[in-house]
């Protein structure tokens, strides 16, 4: 089978490699579309944290089920897609219902080989049913599963004032969740297309450009002085996240989604008298995962909003640096396998 890898920062290279074989408690799946996240461009800048090369990347994926074994809900041949964060479940976290942190965490396509290739095994009891979506469609409910977990952890109630950093895929499921959590949302960002997006395609109520002079002012006004009560990183920049502390109410809860390498470093009496409640929000659990296709289904959410890009298997290297320029206007990639 085809099978494509990312050998060093800067370098993927193609080659031939052995089907996977039926293992006790795996399944088999033949895969039909991979969505491209941040993860795989920042493993393909060199930039992702715990990470190691060469690699597989691709962990946004649809298939079809061609062998299963453990797992007697699933039919060879149905359409699927998986919960890409294979846990222990013996470790604190797992023990605590807590398997997206597990502490012996093999994320497919970061710390395990993922699924830019034609066959994925991966275990039986992580699959989950496609539902009646698309391909396409099952390639986008783990990143907006993301966003959905995000949003969760934040607790949001009715009517709150959630500011989501970062118009990214990420950011723009977790605008998705917090509004279909009865959120008023804003959006932050440095790009004004992306600022549109977010208005013209997922109606968010307030957008705001962070390059502005007057971020505090306009976040102030659109508040009614008081501040939003959620903020939401989905950038992984270090600068915006430090910085962030600064558009919380007090009271506030700050959510921690995206991911950098960089130390955290806050104004600890600006912190302190807010009271403010700091958070991370890592992976997402099969709760999120199901929410996330209940919303599809009810037509919640529209994935093909997202898809800017489709490219078959075969160009992934050589189209691939491009979606790093922001001047493509890529929201999601997605590379295709066949109908």
């Amino acid at each position: 089978m085809k099978t494509l890898t990312c050998t060093t920062p800067g370098n993927f290279e193609y080659s031939e490699t052995e089907k996977p074989q039926l293992q006790k408690g795996q399944a088999i799946i033949k895969i039909k579309r991979i969505g491209i996240c941040g993860t795989d461009l920042h493993a393909f800048e060199g930039t992702q944290p715990f990470f190691n090369y060469p690699r597989v990347l691709g962990h946004e994926l649809s298939g079809e089920l061609v062998e299963v074994d453990g797992n007697d809900e699933f039919k060879v041949g149905e359409k699927v897609t998986f919960i890409p964060y294979f846990n222990c479940g013996e470790c604190i976290a797992c023990r605590m219902h807590k398997p997206n942190c597990c502490v012996k965490m093999q994320v497919c396509g970061v710390h395990v080989d993922g699924g830019m290739r034609e066959y994925l095994s991966v275990p039986a009891k992580t699959l989950l049913h496609g539902e009646d979506l698309t391909y396409d469609e099952l390639a986008l409910v783990e990143p907006l599963a993301i966003g959905a977990h995000g949003v969760r952890r934040a607790d949001i109630k009715k009517g709150e004032f959630v500011l989501v950093i970062g118009a990214g895929p990420i950011g723009l499921g977790t605008m998705e969740f917090a509004r279909i959590a009865g959120a008023k949302v804003i959006a932050l960002d440095i790009n004004d297309s992306r600022l549109a997006f977010c208005k013209d395609k997922l109606k968010v109520d307030f957008v705001v450009n962070a390059l502005s002079d007057d971020v505090l002012a306009q976040l102030s006004d659109i508040t009614n002085g008081d501040m939003p009560t959620v903020v939401i990183d989905a950038t992984g920049n270090q600068k915006a996240i430090n910085n962030a502390i600064n558009y919380m109410a007090h009271g506030a809860r700050f959510v921690l989604i995206g991911l950098q390498k960089g130390d955290l470093i806050f104004n600890h009496p600006e912190f302190h008298k807010r009271e403010a409640t700091l958070m991370s929000s890592r992976n997402a659990t099969i709760e999120d995962f199901e929410h996330v296709i209940k919303s599809m289904k009810a037509g919640l959410v529209n994935p093909t909003n997202y898809i800017t890009h489709k490219v078959d298997f075969g160009d992934v290297k050589d189209q691939f640096s491009n979606w790093l320029d922001p001047k493509n206007g890529v929201i999601k990639a997605m590379v295709s396998l066949g109908d």
